[in-house]
């Protein structure tokens, strides 16, 4: 399978989107699309064993659409798209102003006319239908073009769109009055008043041309956070090339080049320090303002801002490699997805513009057969057809997710998808890992004893073997079993070679060395061995009381020693956990870690539910069991073992200092580890959730209650009927009012939350 995201150019409305996205499905081989009428955008997925890009852009174009995929870098891009925007926003305002002129021209010829009233002096020759027809038909087919050419394209297609009802309104006002210009004698024999409505087609056109300028301008602002993320990158690099330090653009650093940073300088690219040793602030990508000390051998993030010293440093990652480029790609992969709450308002807007035109042929047979009265028939007629907007639907979800996908990036919440973040807000039970979710992840040997005691130089030689093994290991545990045993005199360097290593999931290590079987690990694994611990039984107890967790070493069957080891608590574990609780939501601990050790650190964060002595292959099965009680889970972790958990989990949550692999499987990622972000994505939410219903609310009931207005079903009762203009007025400000309720959502500020 093969993902790609189109760049989509011609939509004008939601149905426009429902169009695109049936012609791709249609495309054999593509197994999933979603097309974002908000980022005028489609995420494809395909089998380019069966069909290829080509195929799939040619089913737009035959639909009337064009797409493209950006080969340019994430800042290009960027530029690119706000050049164009920018020039469609100029030409669209050089066409509200030519169609406003004009119509403010044709209205005031028409005014005392419209009044009913003698104005002396007033210029009534702009009321002549041929000079009104000469300044119409200009805005119409110039400044209104991209209605008619879109309401044509559709039409060729077999479909209809948005275009199609403003080309069928404003075409029918035009068309009647040109009728009325050339015979108006039919009219005046059978006594109706040859009344021309050029002005309302004009002012119609500009008013939707306008709503248009406004709606475009709003929703470029949606893509705030992904500017500021791409304005964070460096322009240039000073690059060391045969000797010589070069400046040079971003776009022509390629891996592998030594580049030197100095003090205040952004650091261009990801890379490892080679020479030199500094402090960064790397604030940007983990939300810690206390800036990371770095030596030769340590990794650095690009436009991440280096402090004190000087350094060079090895580009390893690039373009569109580098974690900044990862991270706004992240955004915009969220940016464009749907969310659930959508597909009402897609099946709605797939009926949308055939049941209007429905509506419109019906209003205008009931008015002129039933009522006899062709001007009111066409008036309503032309007021359902102007002011039915699909936009307003097809804009109410994604605009939301956008802004709210774009301010959890603004505080180092990463959300995978439109999905993951709806559904976050029903989550009822949360459950987290003990190490590095609640503690700092980097545990250390507080206590080590020996079964003969400490004075025996055989320690050392107990200590070396249980290096020797942990080396192989890549938990955190048995990184601080081997800085311990360094700590203690033991050569990393002269550690013994291990044979047979093999390490026992969810118990612990074992190898053989100098012909030794050396096992490390749990007491219940011990015990499952067979072998006696009786003798420091009370010391483990202990230390597991002093939330310490605690690791036996054996030899070819006996146990020699026993290791304490702690790891500190994170400072924000206490406030989030009770700021979880206080949101009514139930905290559960997932551990591995034996049942003392566990009570102890949750009874210090104020845990009540505990999942102790969980094996990693267990820890989705107790995700299971948790969501079999009927309880929306959300997972919480860091490590290799949490991946299957947290993919298990209706919402999987990282923490963005962990593995790559748990970021992977999960569905929101907090970049800092900060627990406190688990509480922001939940309130934003919450808050992206409730704008979204309002949106839709304001969308439904807009097209409710105006389409009937508009037909004139209050005409026969209070004399009220709704003008062309007006409700093209309406039509025009329904989505600008839908776009700007979204961006409330940009001052979303988490309750509690600094």
């Amino acid at each position: 399978m093969t993902s790609t995201t189109l760049k989509l150019k011609g939509m004008s409305c939601a149905s426009c989107a429902n169009n695109i996205e049936t012609a791709i499905q249609q495309v054999p081989g593509v197994n999933r699309v979603q097309v974002n009428f908000a980022t005028e955008q489609a995420s494809v997925e395909y089998d380019n064993r069966d069909t290829n890009l080509e195929a799939i852009q040619q089913a737009v174009a035959d639909a009337g659409y064009e797409a493209r995929e950006s080969e340019l870098t994430t800042g290009e891009a960027d530029e690119q798209e706000q050049k164009e925007r920018k020039a469609q926003q100029r030409a669209l305002l050089t066409k509200v102003i030519v169609s406003s002129v004009i119509g403010i021209v044709l209205i005031l010829g028409t005014l005392p006319i419209m009044l009913g009233i003698n104005i002396p002096g007033w210029p009534m020759f702009l009321h002549h239908p041929w000079l009104q027809l000469v300044l119409a038909t200009p805005v119409l087919f110039w400044c209104g073009q991209s209605f008619y050419v879109g309401a044509w394209k559709a039409f060729t297609h077999r479909s209809a769109n948005m275009n199609t009802l403003v080309a069928l309104g404003t075409g029918a006002a035009y068309l009647y009055s040109i009728f009325v210009t050339l015979f108006p004698y039919v009219l005046t024999a059978q006594g109706l008043a040859p009344d021309v409505y050029y002005e309302a087609a004009v002012v119609i056109i500009a008013l939707l041309l306008l709503g248009r300028y406004f709606e475009n301008r709003a929703r470029g602002q949606t893509s705030d956070a992904i500017r500021q993320l791409m304005g964070l990158q460096a322009n240039t690099a000073r690059v060391v090339r045969q000797g010589e330090e070069l400046d040079l653009p971003l776009q022509e650093v390629v891996v592998g080049d030594i580049i030197i940073v100095r003090p205040g300088e952004k650091i261009p690219v990801d890379g490892e320090v080679v020479e030199g040793s500094s402090t960064v602030d790397e604030s940007m990508v983990t939300g810690e303002p206390v800036p990371v000390k770095k030596a030769p051998g340590e990794e650095v993030i690009g436009a991440t801002i280096n402090k004190t010293g000087s350094f060079r440093f090895k580009a390893s990652r690039i373009g569109k490699d580098t974690v900044l480029a990862q991270i706004v790609q992240l955004v915009k992969d969220a940016q464009g997805s749907k969310a659930p709450i959508q597909k009402l308002a897609d099946q709605v807007t797939g009926w949308f513009v055939p049941v209007v035109i429905a509506i419109a042929i019906l209003t205008f047979v009931l008015w002129f057969i039933f009522m006899g009265n062709t001007t009111l028939a066409l008036l309503t007629t032309v007021g359902v057809l102007i002011i039915a907007c699909p936009c307003a639907l097809g804009l109410a979800t994604p605009t939301s997710i956008m802004v709210g996908t774009g301010k959890g990036a603004e505080n180092g919440i990463l959300i995978k998808d439109a999905e993951s973040l709806e559904r976050a807000h029903r989550i009822q039970t949360i459950v987290v890992d003990k190490t590095g979710t609640l503690t700092q992840g980097k545990p250390t040997v507080t206590d080590y004893l020996t079964v003969r005691g400490t004075a025996d130089r055989n320690e050392i030689r107990l200590l070396q073997m249980a290096a020797a093994v942990e080396r192989n290991s890549e938990h955190p545990l048995a990184e601080a079993v081997v800085q311990y045993a360094a700590s203690q005199g033991v050569d990393k360097k002269s550690l013994p070679a291990v044979q047979d290593f093999d390490a026992v999931t969810g118990n612990g290590v074992q190898g053989r060395v100098n012909g030794r079987l050396v096992q490390i690990g749990t007491d219940r694994w011990m015990q499952s061995l067979g072998i006696q611990t009786e003798s420091l039984q009370s010391r483990r107890q202990a230390w597991e009381a002093a939330a310490k967790t605690t690791a036996w070493i054996a030899v070819d069957g006996k146990a020699e020693g026993l290791i304490g080891i702690s790891d500190a608590l994170k400072e924000s574990s206490t406030r989030a956990v009770g700021a979880l609780q206080k949101m009514g939501l139930e905290v559960v601990m997932l551990t591995g870690d034996n049942q003392q050790t566990a009570e102890a650190i949750a009874q210090e964060v104020g845990i009540r539910r505990i999942f102790a002595e969980v094996r990693p292959d267990q820890k989705a099965a107790q995700i299971k069991q948790l969501q079999s009680e009927g309880k929306q889970v959300a997972m919480v972790g860091d490590g290799i073992n949490d991946a299957p958990a947290l993919a298990q989990a209706d919402v999987g949550i990282s923490i963005g200092t962990g593995t790559d692999v748990a970021i992977a499987a999960s569905d929101i990622t907090l970049i800092s580890g900060d627990l406190q972000g688990i509480v922001t994505a939940i309130q934003l939410s919450k808050a992206t959730i409730a704008n979204i219903r309002q949106n839709l609310f304001f969308a439904f009931i807009y097209n409710v209650a105006g389409i009937p207005i508009a037909a004139g079903i209050l005409y026969p009762f209070f004399g009220w009927l709704l003008s062309p203009i007006i409700a093209g007025a309406a039509m025009a400000f329904s989505s600008v009012s839908v776009v700007s309720n979204a961006l409330r959502l940009r001052n979303f500020s988490p309750n509690g939350v600094r």
